[in-house]
């Protein structure tokens, strides 16, 4: 497949630019317009069918070709985050407090590459839905977008999304088949004492030590809960309460983050932590309340779709920029909302090992991260092969 990297990487520089001044006018979740408004004058100027506005500042561009029945899905997300770029780089955020901290910014950019690629030379018999979605940092875009009907307005037989992962090398592939990325829930629990004088705590009812205890506890669960084979993460990522030394407070919060990568484990977890927060509340007398948010659903690859994911990685790059089956990972993806409706799977590009600021390896949601520029060629010419491996012509299925 070198012919097809030359050809991508010969015009990636349009698309490098491209990406760098996405990067420059970062836009937070559900606030994506000028980057949405690129992105569909991009695909309209080169043929594509688009819809804009799903899911609030989604965009969806089809391209038709000839009479095949197969309908394929790829997906690019395109929001920041709230985040004060420290990257260095000459296309830093204008933006005070945003900035493309996760490489959204590369992965429109990958998409749109092979967007005016395919409808310029590609060769493909069927139907092609590039789904451009906002808000996949926390604002759930990908449900927003299915509930806007982006399924039912634009079927696929089946559905992909790359990710770009620091700490692998620029280029190289991993696929996972099965639960790939974790679920996240949230919960905030509301502990209600009695307060009183630190001198005189039996006049009181401590709703910071029932805290701690229940900070305690909770680490019991993935230990003794859950079976040791499975991935389970409870964190408690913060505990607010008291002003002074001498004064015990009415009130203490704290704000639990949990990760599973088994639908079971998932609902595990959270009956276990609400019969543990109830119950070591009582013990210690004061009130529990508890908010239980559920995240992101587990993310899981299907096999026959990761089976072409990987035999395209492996043709595109070679076998040994390929890892066939991946770990897990804890991180969390909205994506797994569309591959609980449509089989599909989701792809890894490592952004490179530097870690430094400013160079691929820094790791995502840093101040210091920056998407690998030499991806856009690489990531844009996998997309392009996979739309044309999964809607083969009939030319095509015949040599294969």
């Amino acid at each position: 497949m070198t012919y097809l990297l030359q050809a991508l990487q010969a015009r990636a520089g349009e698309f490098i630019s491209l990406r760098r001044d996405i990067h420059r006018h970062p836009e937070l979740a559900f606030n994506e317009h000028r980057t949405a408004r690129l992105v569909a004058d991009k695909l309209e100027g080169w043929g594509y069918a688009v819809h804009r506005g799903m899911g609030g500042t989604g965009v969806v561009g089809s391209l038709v070709r000839g009479s095949g029945t197969r309908r394929l899905g790829i997906r690019a997300d395109m929001d920041a985050l709230p985040i004060s770029e420290a990257s260095g780089a000459g296309w830093s955020s204008v933006h005070a407090g945003v900035m493309h901290a996760c490489g959204h910014d590369g992965h429109t950019a990958m998409l749109l590459a092979a967007a005016r690629h395919l409808a310029e030379q590609g060769s493909f018999d069927g139907t092609l839905h590039l789904i451009f979605q906002p808000a996949e940092e926390g604002g759930g875009g990908a449900l927003r977008m299915m509930e806007d009907g982006l399924f039912e307005r634009f079927p696929c037989d089946a559905v992909f999304a790359m990710h770009n992962m620091p700490g692998i090398a620029q280029g190289h592939f991993v696929l996972r088949e099965g639960a790939a990325m974790a679920s996240s829930d949230y919960a905030t629990v509301t502990l209600t004492g009695t307060g009183g004088h630190g001198a005189m705590p039996h006049r009181a009812a401590d709703p910071i030590v029932a805290a701690a205890s229940i900070v305690m506890a909770l680490q019991t669960i993935v230990s003794r809960n859950i079976d040791p084979l499975q991935a389970a993460v409870v964190t408690v990522g913060a505990l607010h309460s008291g002003q002074a030394n001498n004064v015990i407070p009415a009130q203490a919060t704290l704000e639990i983050s949990v990760r599973a990568l088994d639908r079971e484990v998932r609902a595990t977890l959270e009956l276990r932590i609400k019969a543990l927060v109830a119950a070591q509340a009582e013990s210690l007398g004061v009130r529990a309340q508890i908010d239980w948010r559920p995240g992101y659903a587990v993310l899981v690859n299907t096999p026959s779709e990761t089976t072409l994911a990987r035999a395209v990685a492996t043709e595109l790059v070679g076998a040994e920029r390929v890892t066939p089956q991946g770990p897990p990972l804890t991180g969390s993806e909205d994506f797994a909302f569309m591959l609980e409706r449509v089989p599909g799977s989701y792809v890894l590009i490592g952004n490179g090992t530097d870690g430094s600021p400013g160079a691929g390896g820094c790791m995502v949601h840093n101040p210091g991260y920056d998407f690998n520029d030499d991806n856009v060629a690489t990531g844009s010419a996998y997309w392009v092969l996979l739309a044309e491996r999964y809607l083969a012509t009939q030319e095509q299925a015949s040599l294969s």
